[in-house]
């Protein structure tokens, strides 16, 4: 509590396909060399720094140096981060630069997040830590109807975009109900918030920098099961990605697969087992922005194919594909040659013995891509 009493002082001073051929080959597995190689930037085209090898969580903390060390107003709090957190994406930040700068909270979500926006209000750029994002919603109240309201209510007056809230999300193999959740869709209904996403260790820090800098309250939603498992270079210093916009990560010609987070990698593992066993050719689409999101990237990506799927491990009523599906049949409606698919999780409480079976998994998502084509 004196580091939050500390820090407070110091701001107010057309195909056809053999549907049993390809499902024989849909296991769960591990993302291929191709769908890895797929899956990476190029560094050199996008910054000078040198690059260093990182998974997703070190990728974090990089990020959170660089914001820190180049902004002076920037504290990190929440439950646990002094010690790094249970993730260990805050590592070593209290000893480089302070507990005045780096401190824990209670353990009281919409204590966290009001307590951010009053620091962002104040001139503070607050990177506030939910340590689970099944455990956001006691802070839905601050977060829908304080940050993505203060500007607007204030006439332009005063505003909270200083605040970044971060908070790692979805399934990761034996989280259960209370720990698995993706949350996004409650949230990409507020305007005057932000809602990003990342795939891998250099979106992570690119898109986590700009959210930080970003000048409208941004939630940052980081797939927990990627922390370890996704690997990859990063630049070692000072590099953005761009906000609201949504990437290629794989060109085709057949079908257009839309997804975001850890799903990326399935629709990617897809992507690669269907155009070498069918010579369907799909193009991957990384909404990487949830909120908002960029409709004309994916709409000429539709265009293109024709065909459409989207993928997401949160509940498939009233989750974000439903309103892709949306704005697609609108902008589309005449370059569509099938219905459009949505993969996603089956309406019920996230399940902890079934996950695979609930998960929009290989097999799930190749009859999707299946029954567009065959449509």
């Amino acid at each position: 509590m004196n580091s939050i009493t500390s820090a407070i002082r110091r701001v107010v001073s057309p195909l056809r396909c053999n549907t049993d051929q390809v499902l024989r080959g849909c296991q769960f597995r591990s993302l291929s060399f191709a769908a890895q190689a797929a899956e990476e930037k190029s560094i050199e085209e996008t910054t000078p720094n040198p690059a260093v090898k990182m998974n997703l969580f070190t990728a974090v903390n990089s990020a959170l140096q660089v914001a820190l060390a180049t902004d002076d107003s920037a504290v990190v709090f929440g439950e646990d981060v002094a010690f790094g957190g249970v993730f260990r994406c805050s590592s070593d930040l209290q000893a480089q630069f302070g507990s005045e700068r780096i401190f824990n909270t209670p353990l009281c979500e919409q204590g966290i997040v009001g307590f951010g926006i009053g620091l962002a209000a104040s001139g503070t750029t607050a990177i506030a830590e939910i340590q689970f994002a099944d455990y956001i919603y006691p802070a839905f109240d601050q977060l829908v109807n304080e940050a993505a309201k203060y500007r607007y209510r204030s006439g332009g007056m005063f505003n909270c975009g200083g605040l970044t809230v971060r908070t790692p999300c979805g399934a990761v193999g034996h989280g259960g109900h209370y720990h698995s959740q993706s949350p996004e869709a409650y949230f990409c209904h507020t305007p005057g918030l932000r809602v990003v996403t990342c795939r891998d260790p250099f979106t992570a820090k690119g898109l986590l920098l700009a959210s930080i800098r970003e000048e409208d309250p941004v939630i940052f939603l980081e797939p927990k099961v990627l922390y370890r498992a996704s690997t990859g270079m990063v630049p070692e210093g000072d590099y953005e990605i761009d906000l609201g916009k949504a990437e290629v990560v794989r060109k085709g010609r057949d079908v257009t697969m839309v997804g975001w987070g850890a799903q990326i990698r399935v629709l990617l593992e897809v992507a690669e087992q269907v155009e070498k066993e069918l010579q369907v050719s799909c193009e991957v689409v990384d909404l990487q922005s949830l909120l908002p999101w960029d409709v004309d990237t994916v709409s000429k990506s539709v265009q293109k194919t024709g065909r459409l799927l989207i993928a997401h491990e949160a509940p498939v009523t009233s989750g974000l594909g439903s309103e892709i599906s949306a704005a697609v049949q609108e902008n589309c409606f005449l370059s569509l040659k099938a219905p459009i698919q949505r993969i996603a999780g089956y309406d019920l409480p996230f399940p902890f013995i079934h996950e695979k079976n609930y998960l929009p998994g290989k097999q799930r998502c190749t009859e999707g891509v299946l029954k567009a084509i065959d449509y």
